[in-house]
C-alpha cells in the first residue's frame, strides 16, 4: 500500500470496560465526525451519560458539530490541552492497535487495511479490558518536569 494514506479512524473507548466503537472514513471532515457521533449516540444505552475526551482538532468544533452537541444534553465534552493527547486513553488505544496490528502487517489496499482494523476492534470487543495506568501521578509528573528542564534549563 505504498503511497496510500491509511483511512482516518474514529474510535470511542469505554474506559470502564475497554470496549471500542470504531469507524473508518475516507476523509476526516465534520460530516464523517457527525456520522461517528450519531453511531455513538445509537450504540450507547440512552440512560447513560456520554463523556467525550477529544483533542482540539478543528473538525470537533465546527458549527454543525457544536449544534449537534447542543441538542444532546447527555453528551459532555472534555478537550485535552494542546500537545497533550497522551492524556486521552483513546489515543493510547490507537497506539496499541498500531503496534499490535497495523505495523506488523503489509496491506495491499485500503479496503484490506480497513478489514484488519475492524477485525481488531471485533477481537478487542469479544474480551475487552480497561486500560489501567501503571505509573503513579508523581512518576508521570516527574518525567514531565525532567523533560521541561531539558527543554528550558533556565528554571522558569
Amino acid at each position: 500500500m505504498s503511497g496510500t494514506a491509511p483511512p482516518p479512524l474514529s474510535a470511542a473507548l469505554d474506559i470502564a470496560t475497554g470496549k471500542v466503537i470504531g469507524q473508518c472514513h475516507r476523509q476526516h471532515r465534520h460530516q464523517e465526525f457527525l456520522s461517528f457521533l450519531r453511531r455513538i449516540d445509537r450504540e450507547v444505552p440512552a440512560e447513560l451519560e456520554i463523556h467525550l475526551v477529544m483533542d482540539n482538532y478543528a473538525v470537533h468544533k465546527t458549527p454543525k458539530v457544536t449544534a449537534w452537541f447542543q441538542k444532546r444534553s447527555r453528551c459532555h465534552l472534555h478537550f485535552t490541552p494542546t500537545s497533550a493527547s497522551w492524556l486521552n486513553q483513546a489515543e493510547r488505544w490507537f497506539a496499541k492497535i498500531t503496534e499490535e496490528r497495523i505495523r506488523r502487517s503489509a496491506f495491499c489496499s485500503v479496503a484490506e487495511l480497513e478489514r484488519a482494523i475492524h477485525s481488531y476492534i471485533e477481537d478487542n470487543n469479544r474480551n475487552p479490558k480497561p486500560f489501567v495506568w501503571t505509573a503513579s501521578a508523581d512518576l508521570i509528573l516527574g518525567k514531565v518536569q525532567a523533560v521541561c528542564e531539558q527543554i528550558n534549563p533556565s528554571g522558569y
